[in-house]
């Protein structure tokens, strides 16, 4: 598919509540929220896609972004199936996780893995975006 990484976060508010996750050396970043209303501007280090919400801001280098991948696994606590896309660096690395959020361990909102299930349909299970544009 030769989409751009732009129009999949566009395709992401279907997703509704995701619990959004950065990993460095030293921490891990979680917040909880929703992929809309994104404003994008290029700078030196590549084009962005940003986010501004009450508690957090989001800010995405879409050129960093090698390959999108959906994931279903196991719970590490609990028996229910979690749902992950992961946005891999050039290393193969996630440079971002989004996982569908649940109220109570199992319980995704209303449509939300139908959403999910169709994006993979759509890109595949591992998907490499075409150029960023904005």
């Amino acid at each position: 598919m030769s989409a751009t990484l732009k129009e999949f976060l566009e395709s992401c508010h279907t997703l509704g509540t995701l619990r959004l996750i950065v990993t460095s050396s030293a921490a891990v970043l979680e917040t909880k929220g929703t992929i809309e209303k994104l404003f994008y501007a290029e700078l030196g280090k590549g084009k962005y896609a940003n986010m501004h919400k009450d508690f957090f801001e989001f800010h995405l280098n879409m050129d960093a972004i090698e390959e999108v991948k959906f994931e279903a696994g196991e719970s590490k606590r609990g028996n229910f199936t979690t749902y992950a896309i992961r946005f891999l660096d050039e290393k193969g690395e996630p440079a971002l996780s989004a996982f569908l959020q649940w109220g109570k361990p199992g319980e995704y909102e209303p449509g939300q893995v139908e959403a999910w299930q169709a994006l993979k349909d759509k890109y595949g299970e591992i998907w490499e975006p075409a150029p960023a544009q904005i």
